[in-house]
């Protein structure tokens, strides 16, 4: 069995990707991914080397993502952005790698993380739900809307509103 230390490492490239699909820009991934290394580090006694280090990090930077996403901030524009993957050869391809990039920020943060952790890092439902702290079937059923509204989006159609609480 590894040492504890080399099996969180070994998960920094997939915090990195997922980071950067979550926040969409590279320094509020890296920011994120750094937090996110501390705070695992820091806290490395308290993981169970009988569970997956994987949805223990993604456990911390999802509480870590939606800390910061409450607290106000400024915007700030990236002036080097560097694609999240290596670029498309085909102008078609780059166009569509970017439809679906701005689709996905389109999508509501819920949606958008469960649908990230079941199709980019193809965790399973199960993962997803305790990764999030979130019952299985609200996973299902955030996957299924955030795979309807993405396709809706790049159709190019009307994306419903969303049900409002009437009191």
């Amino acid at each position: 069995m590894p040492d504890p230390r080399e099996r969180l490492l070994a998960c920094l490239p997939r915090l990195r990707r997922y980071a950067r699909a979550l926040t969409g820009e590279r320094c509020s991934a890296d920011d994120l991914v750094q937090d996110t290394v501390e705070r695992g580090w820091a806290r490395l006694s308290q993981w169970r080397s009988t569970s997956d280090m994987r949805a223990w990090l993604f456990s911390i930077m999802h509480n870590l993502h939606v800390d910061q996403m409450r607290r106000p901030h400024l915007s700030t524009v990236e002036l080097e952005e560097a694609p999240p993957t290596p670029a498309p050869t085909s102008a078609s391809a780059r166009l569509e790698l970017r439809d679906v990039q701005t689709a996905l920020a389109l999508l509501p943060a819920e949606q958008r993380e469960v649908l990230l952790l079941v199709a980019l890092e193809e965790m399973t439902y199960e993962e997803v739900a305790g990764t999030l702290g979130i019952p299985l079937g609200t996973v299902m059923s955030r996957l299924s809307r955030g795979r309807e509204r993405l396709r809706l989006l790049m159709l190019g159609q009307a994306v419903p509103a969303p049900l409002k609480v009437v009191k």
